[in-house]
């Protein structure tokens, strides 16, 4: 008699399952701006520092090296850092995601929108 009730617990399920899937990605979102990462060049000399989603929070250079100079020298550690803890932010970002996907038994090759 209600042939199509067997497909609407389906949709249910369904509906559910996305609504947690948002849910987590919501979470996950916030989870990358406290996840802070750190990117460094000239073997330390310079150290920039990043959350997950790629935002640079800091950056501390060894005043040793502050020699007029060594201008050019500074300018390029200090981008070298910079873009070492971009680098490192995104990868942080995508582990992130691949164990949010496994943890929601979804393929882990998914390209989610953060």
């Amino acid at each position: 008699m209600f042939k199509g009730l067997g497909q609407l617990g389906d949709m249910a399920k369904m509906m559910k399952a996305a609504k947690e899937m948002q849910d987590r990605m919501a979470e996950l979102q916030e989870d990358l701006t406290r996840i802070e990462v750190t990117g460094e060049a000239g073997a330390g000399l310079v150290t920039a520092r990043a959350n997950a989603k790629g935002v640079l929070t800091g950056l501390s250079i060894d005043p040793s090296i502050l020699v007029a100079s060594e201008k050019e020298v500074v300018e390029d550690l200090i981008l070298a850092a910079i873009k070492e803890v971009q680098a490192r932010a995104k990868l942080r970002e995508q582990e992130e995601q691949k164990k949010l996907l496994t943890e929601l038994g979804l393929p882990t090759d998914m390209n989610l929108p953060l």
